[in-house]
């Protein structure tokens, strides 16, 4: 059994929900994300963002933290050398969240093979499908790799199918249409969706994209197996003084967590 399923299958277990934070690796810098990911290392999963220069999926929060890795040269074997030495102190599980190209850039066996090395548990890429993810998600399972996948409330039942038949570890469902950022409330359409899936497959469905609140975390509690919490957290960490920005971020999220 991988982290990740053993973490679900704790918090059913103990009949809890899950917590999963993001953070974007080399923001503001490789050190600061090692002691953010040793911080967090109470979550469920952790999603460690991939810095790419067009994050087409991601709001302006999340666009300047790509924008800042960026500029410190951050690639994607500085993130799995941040993941291993993070690994030798922590057992949460830890996904890799990216777009495609830097990953084909970097080779996807080798990726693949030095990720699990380096003790990442799962990748999802925001603009991979299905369809085109075959010779990936081969990669990814020949090394124990999960496959998460991203669903929105205008997936089809059809799209659903595909993605319950590929999909590993947890489905990430999009609580709205557009791009991430924090908001003022969590779509209605984000639990029809999560209902919908459920017809399709067993794994837990995650539930991300615009929460930001203690309030907003219970609603979608009351329907999915975790909550995903990103620009929020982004956020803070942007507007921080970098002296002891890890201990602040685990007291800004703890009343969410908890």
């Amino acid at each position: 059994m991988g982290r990740i399923e053993a973490a679900f299958s704790e918090l059913k277990r103990q009949g809890r929900k899950g917590f999963i934070p993001f953070i974007t690796a080399g923001d503001p810098d490789l050190e600061t994300t090692r002691e953010l990911l040793i911080e967090l290392s109470g979550a469920t999963v952790i999603e460690l963002g991939v810095p790419f220069s067009d994050p087409m999926a991601d709001g302006p929060v999340i666009q300047r933290a790509s924008e800042r890795a960026l500029k410190n040269g951050i690639g994607v074997g500085d993130i799995l050398q941040v993941v291993a030495t993070a690994r030798s102190e922590i057992e949460t599980p830890i996904i890799l969240f990216s777009y495609f190209n830097p990953l084909l850039q970097f080779g996807l066996k080798r990726l693949a093979a030095e990720a699990k090395a380096a003790g990442v548990d799962g990748f999802l890429v925001t603009d991979l499908s299905p369809e085109e993810a075959v010779e990936f998600e081969n990669e990814l399972r020949a090394n124990d790799l999960d496959m998460i996948f991203l669903i929105a409330p205008t997936s089809t039942d059809e799209r659903l199918k595909l993605v319950a038949q590929h999909a590993r570890g947890f489905i990430y469902a999009v609580s709205r249409a557009g791009v991430t950022g924090v908001r003022t409330s969590v779509s209605a359409e984000a639990e029809k969706l999560v209902n919908r899936m459920r017809q399709f497959s067993s794994l837990p469905i995650a539930v991300g994209f615009g929460i930001s609140t203690a309030a907003q975390v219970k609603d979608v509690q009351g329907y999915a197996d975790a909550v995903v919490i990103g620009s929020a957290i982004v956020s803070e960490i942007e507007q921080g003084a970098p002296t002891n920005l890890a201990k602040r971020i685990g007291e800004f999220i703890k009343p969410l967590s908890d």
